[in-house]
This record gives C-alpha cells, structure tokens and sequence, in this order.
C-alpha cells in the first residue's frame, strides 16, 4: 500500500511540472499574468519562512525582535549575510536578557 502512496505522489509532483511546459507553448504577452507569475516564488518562499521564523526561537519576543531587525536590515539596503547575522544576533541578545 505504501507502494502505491509513493507512486501517486510522484504522478501528481510529475502532473504539476509538465502541464504548464504543455499548456503554455508560446510566450505570455499579458502584462498582469506575467507580473503574477514574476511574484509567486517570493510568496511561496515567504509562506513556507514565516511560520518557521517564529517557531525557530525559544519565546514569541525574540523572534519577534529577529523578524524586526531584519527587515529594518532589509529595508536600509543590506545585503543577505548582514540581515541574517544581524537577525540572529537580536534574538541571541533578546533570549539572553529573558533568561535573566
């Protein structure tokens, strides 16, 4: 039976990549499709993140000061390695002054 589960996992994961090549054989022309199709990875991305971020920390408050630090890091123009180290140092300093 767990035979059959993986098989059918495998069709629909297969069936989800090959109808768009199929469907779609020329170019799309049309601007609000395109700007659609341009911004669904980064919303994919953000939900799969977000739930992850605020369980990742031991408390609500430290994960809530990462997310925070980060996009304050984000939003003066950082680059990836700054917004990450200076999001996990927020929440290193917030746990440490909760622990006390």
């Amino acid at each position: 039976m767990i035979y059959l589960y993986i098989l059918m996992m495998a069709f629909v994961t297969y069936l989800i990549r090959m109808i768009p090549l199929t469907v779609f054989r020329k170019k799309i022309d049309n601007p609000f499709v395109r700007s659609f199709l341009y911004y669904v990875p980064y919303a994919c991305l953000t939900a799969m993140t977000i739930p992850a971020v605020f369980y990742a920390t031991g408390s609500l408050v430290s994960a809530f000061a990462g997310v925070a630090v980060a996009v304050i890091l984000a939003c003066c123009k950082r680059n990836l390695v700054t917004v990450a180290a200076g999001a996990c140092l927020a929440v290193f300093v917030v746990e440490q002054f909760l622990l006390l």
